[in-house]
C-alpha cells in the first residue's frame, strides 16, 4: 500500500473470494494489493471512494464484430470501443470477419492491427479464422498472436468467410490441436437449416422455424466428435438451444476439452415478445421461447454454460429491413451487456459475484488473459467498472456510442447503471463522458 498512486475504494468491491468492502491499491496501471476498506492511504496516494456503489472487474467481451477495416460504416474501432468502455467493458476480443479482408492470414491481422491502433478506448485482442483452404496459415496466425479461431459449420452470412465442411473441420482441428490452440465455432448443420420451412416475410415464427433448434444440436454433436478424435480445445459460440445442454455435460463427462458461451439477448429477450417486422431482434441462432431461456438461465447456474459475450454484429439501419429472411442478422448489445443481464439475473436471484464470474472471470479465462484480466486481486491490470446496481434507466438508441444506434432494447428500463469505467487505473468514462482513446492491442499471455 506505501507505493500506492492511487485507491480505490467501496463498500462492494466483488473479488474472486466474493463482494466485501474493500480498499483496491493501484501502481503503474496494476493492482498491488486488495486490503480493509478502512486500510489507511499512503501519503501522495489519490482516494477515490465509490460509496456503496459496486466495484468490479473491467468485463471482458470475447465475442465483438467491429467490422473495422472494410466494413466499418457498420461499426469501427472508436465507436465499438467507447459503446464497450460506457457499458464497464475494458477488455474486447474482435471476430475476423465482417472486416475486409477477414482476419485469416498475417498480413491480414496485420492490416487489422493497424486500423486499430491508437484508436481503442479499451483493449482489444482478435481472433483468426478457420476457413477451407486456410490449414496453412493457421499456426502462423497463433505465432502471431491471435487467441484462437472462428469457423462456421453453416454459411456464415459473408461470401468471404465460407464454412467448413465435416472434412474441413477435422483438417482444420488437427492442425489447430496440433500447436493446443483454441477453435471457437458457430455451431448450425447447414443440413438441417436448408431442410427446415423458408417462407420469408415479416412473420417472427417464420423466422424462427427456418434455424430449428436441432440444427444447433447436430452441429454441437459434429464439433464433439471431431473434438475428441483430435484431442482439440473447442468452445461453443452463442447457444441458443437448450437442447444441446444434455450433450454439452456428456461430453464434457467423457473427458472433452468444450466450453460453451450464451449470449444476453437469450437471457434476456424470447420469442414471444419479438413484433412481427422488428428485425432489430434478428440472430442467428434466433431467440427462443421463454421455457428455452430458463433453461440455458439453469445451465449458467449450474456451469453447463460458462460464459456469457454479446456478439455484438450492427449493421447500417437500412439492412434491418422488416423482412426477416432478408435483413441482416445481429443485435447490437455492447454498451447494454452488463445492464441487460444484470437485470435478469437480479430477478431469479443471481449475484453480482455471477455476473462477474459469467462476463469477466470466464471470458478472460476462455481468452488465455485470466492472469491479467478479469479478477479484482494482486497482479492484474487495474481495470475497473463502476456500477450503481439498484439504480434503472430507459434505453434510449440516441444515447448509444454504437455508430448504428438500432437495438432490440430500445425503451427497456434496466437496473444497473455503469458511473465510470477505468483501464489499468485511468478513469476512462465518467458519467456517460470519455476520454481519448487509451486502449492497448493484446496478445495471449505467454
Amino acid at each position: 500500500m506505501s507505493e500506492a498512486e492511487l485507491v480505490l475504494r467501496s463498500t462492494r468491491v466483488v473479488t474472486p473470494e466474493g463482494t466485501r468492502p474493500a480498499a483496491i491499491a493501484v501502481r503503474g496501471g496494476t493492482i498491488t494489493a486488495v486490503l480493509p476498506h478502512d486500510a489507511p492511504v499512503p501519503a501522495g496516494a489519490r482516494l477515490e471512494d465509490a460509496g456503496d456503489r459496486a466495484v468490479l472487474p473491467g468485463l471482458v467481451d470475447t465475442h465483438v464484430h467491429v467490422n473495422d477495416p472494410g466494413r466499418a460504416e457498420w461499426e469501427g474501432f472508436p465507436t465499438a470501443t467507447r459503446a464497450a468502455a460506457a457499458g464497464g467493458i475494458t477488455t474486447l476480443v474482435d471476430m475476423p470477419l465482417n472486416s475486409l479482408p477477414p482476419t485469416t492470414t498475417t498480413a491480414h491481422l496485420e492490416t487489422k492491427r493497424r486500423a486499430a491502433a491508437g484508436r481503442t478506448h479499451v483493449d482489444v485482442g482478435f481472433w483468426g479464422g478457420a476457413l477451407p483452404g486456410n490449414t496453412r496459415d493457421l499456426r502462423p496466425l497463433h505465432e502471431a498472436g491471435v487467441f484462437g479461431f472462428k469457423a462456421f459449420l453453416s454459411p456464415s452470412g459473408v461470401d468471404e468467410f465460407p464454412h467448413l465442411d465435416q472434412d474441413q473441420l477435422a483438417r482444420s482441428l488437427a492442425e489447430i490441436a496440433a500447436f493446443d490452440g483454441l477453435l471457437i465455432v458457430h455451431a448450425e448443420d447447414p443440413h438441417h437449416l436448408a431442410a427446415a420451412p423458408h417462407r420469408g416475410g415479416p412473420r417472427y415464427a417464420d423466422f424462427l422455424a427456418s434455424r430449428p433448434r436441432d440444427a444447433e444440436d447436430t452441429a454441437i454433436a459434429t464439433l464433439v466428435a471431431q473434438a475428441a478424435r483430435f484431442g482439440a480445445r473447442v468452445h461453443v459460440l452463442h447457444l441458443s438451444s437448450a437442447d444441446a445442454l444434455p450433450l454439452i455435460v456428456r461430453a464434457r463427462a467423457e473427458g472433452v476439452r468444450l466450453t460453451v458461451e450464451t449470449c444476453p439477448h437469450y437471457l434476456t429477450l424470447t420469442a414471444e415478445e419479438v413484433p412481427d417486422g422488428a428485425s432489430e431482434f434478428k440472430c442467428c441462432p434466433p431467440i427462443r421461447e421463454a421455457a428455452n431461456r430458463d433453461l440455458l438461465w439453469q445451465a449458467l447456474a449450474d456451469g453447463t454454460i460458462d460464459c456469457v459475450v454479446t456478439d455484438h454484429s450492427p449493421s447500417t439501419a437500412d439492412l434491418k429491413t422488416d423482412d426477416f429472411a432478408t435483413a441482416w442478422g445481429g443485435i447490437s448489445g455492447l454498451q447494454l451487456s452488463l445492464s441487460a443481464v444484470w437485470t435478469e439475473a437480479r430477478g431469479r436471484g443471481h449475484t453480482l459475484d455471477d455476473v462477474v464470474r459469467w462476463m469477466s472471470a470466464a471470458t478472460a479465462r476462455l481468452a488465455g488473459l485470466d492472469g491479467r484480466k478479469g479478477a479484482i486481486a494482486p497482479g492484474h491490470d487495474a481495470d475497473f467498472a463502476v456500477l450503481a446496481p439498484e439504480e434503472t434507466f430507459t434505453v434510449d438508441p440516441a444515447a448509444l456510442h454504437h455508430r448504428n444506434r438500432v437495438t432490440a432494447y430500445a425503451g427497456r428500463t434496466l437496473h444497473g447503471v455503469v458511473t465510470s469505467t477505468w483501464l489499468r487505473g485511468r478513469r476512462v468514462m465518467a458519467d456517460g463522458r470519455l476520454t481519448g482513446p487509451q486502449g492497448r492491442l493484446l496478445t495471449p499471455t505467454p
